[in-house]
Parts: structure tokens; C-alpha cells; sequence
């Protein structure tokens, strides 16, 4: 009787395994190249602003200081600004009365943001001085973006690995890649390819996401939202939210 219900829960678990490569991977890989793509595309418009994480904004107003550069007050302000939109985000998660729902609801919310950050683009460029509001209103609305995703990251889906901060990420690949080199079993290799998808996936981002700025100037914002709502879609649905979260 029992190793007959070890065999049913076995098929059951079986099911929920996404059968395909971008079924296992659709998801980080998505969030990755929106990641970095939004990264990239605000650091070029908006003066080395960083909208996917806030240490990159303290170095350059380190940097904005020795050199005397405009701006200033704007790196220094993402920092309580991201505290808070995290404190937002965890206090919704908390207080949630559709759980099912609430990684949906976080994604939308990520759509909604990162298109404010492209009407606001759209709206007050050319962006001409560092300091300006116009560049705070746009990098804001951008961080708040990634500052819920970075929440939903830490909460939500805290087994997956960070899809906007790639420090971590590369050091972990260069340990993964060590761990296939002196052992070559199929665990090590799974691990090698988790950590190599979301570098390489932040890399395409970035690349894609600077050279279509390039092409469309904050239109291209708008093809990065669609990948977000796609998600928030099928965070809807329990199949996707067994295995994502």
C-alpha cells in the first residue's frame, strides 16, 4: 500500500515539473533580460542612474562627489526610496487576502512602474542636466519598478536566484563551473546551467536593451513591459505558481 502511494505522489510530483527547457527557464530568463535591459537603458539616459540596484548609485555618488559632478542628491535619494517601496511591497504581501494572487499582482505593478518610467522618458527628454527633477521623476518610477521585483525575489520566490542583481550570480557561476570541472555529475551540471542562463540572459538584456534605446529612445521600455505582463498572466494560473515559487 505504501510503495503504491509513493508512486502516485512520485507521478504527481512528476507533473508539475515544466517538461522543456523554456518552460524550466521561461520565467528568470524573462525577468533577466527585462532586468537588464532597464538597467542599462536607464544608466545611459539618465546620467549613470541605476533603476535595478542601489549600490551602483552610491558608488557613482561617491564618484559624483570626488569629481564634483550634478546629480548627486538624485544617487543619494534612491536609497530610502527603494527602502520604501520595499517596505510598501512586503506590507501588501503581508496583508494579502488572495495569496494565490499575489505574485500577479506584484508583476502587474512591475508592468505598470516601468511604463510610467517610459511616458516619463518620453514625456522630458532630452534629458540635459543631472540634477534635474525630470531625471529623478523618470529614474524613480524605473527603480520602484525593479524595487518590487527585487521584494517579490527576496519573498515570494526566494528559491530562484536574483534576476537584477549579477554579482552574486557570477560569483556563483564561477563556483558552479569549478564544482563541473573537478566533478562531473548531472547535479553540478544542472547548477552550471541555472547560473549560466541568468548571467547570460542579464547580458543579452543589457545588450538588446542599450542598442534598441539606440533604434526607439524610451519606446523600447515598452517592449521590455511586455515580457512582465506575460508573466503576471501566467502567475494567475497554479501550475506555473508550483513550480516558480
Amino acid at each position: 500500500m505504501n510503495g503504491g502511494n509513493s508512486s502516485n505522489a512520485d507521478q504527481d510530483s512528476s507533473q508539475l515539473l515544466p517538461s522543456s527547457f523554456w518552460q524550466r527557464y521561461r520565467a528568470p530568463v524573462l525577468l533577466t533580460v527585462v532586468g537588464g535591459a532597464i538597467d542599462t537603458i536607464g544608466f545611459i539616459a539618465l546620467f549613470g542612474f541605476f533603476t535595478a540596484h542601489v549600490t551602483g548609485n552610491l558608488v557613482m555618488a561617491g564618484s559624483g562627489l570626488v569629481k564634483g559632478e550634478d546629480g548627486l542628491w538624485i544617487k543619494l535619494a534612491a536609497l530610502p526610496l527603494f527602502v520604501l517601496t520595499v517596505m510598501v511591497t512586503k506590507t501588501f504581501i503581508d496583508r494579502s487576502k488572495q495569496p494565490a494572487l499575489i505574485l500577479s499582482h506584484l508583476f502587474f505593478a512591475e508592468a505598470f512602474f516601468l511604463t510610467a518610467f517610459m511616458v516619463a522618458g518620453l514625456y522630458y527628454q532630452p534629458f540635459v542636466h543631472a540634477g534635474s527633477l525630470t531625471v529623478v521623476l523618470t529614474g524613480g518610477l524605473g527603480l520602484i519598478a525593479l524595487a518590487i521585483r527585487n521584494t517579490a525575489s527576496k519573498t515570494l520566490i526566494k528559491h530562484m536566484s536574483p534576476t537584477v542583481l549579477m554579482t552574486g550570480n557570477t560569483t556563483q557561476l564561477g563556483i558552479n563551473l569549478t564544482d563541473y570541472l573537478n566533478h562531473r555529475t548531472a547535479e553540478n551540471g544542472k547548477k552550471l546551467v541555472h547560473s549560466s542562463v541568468l548571467v547570460f540572459s542579464f547580458l543579452i538584456g543589457a545588450l538588446v536593451g542599450a542598442l534598441l534605446y539606440l533604434k526607439l529612445s524610451f519606446w523600447a521600455v515598452g517592449l521590455f513591459v511586455l515580457p512582465v505582463l506575460y508573466l503576471a498572466v501566467l502567475a494567475r494560473k497554479n501550475t506555473f505558481l508550483n513550480h516558480i515559487a
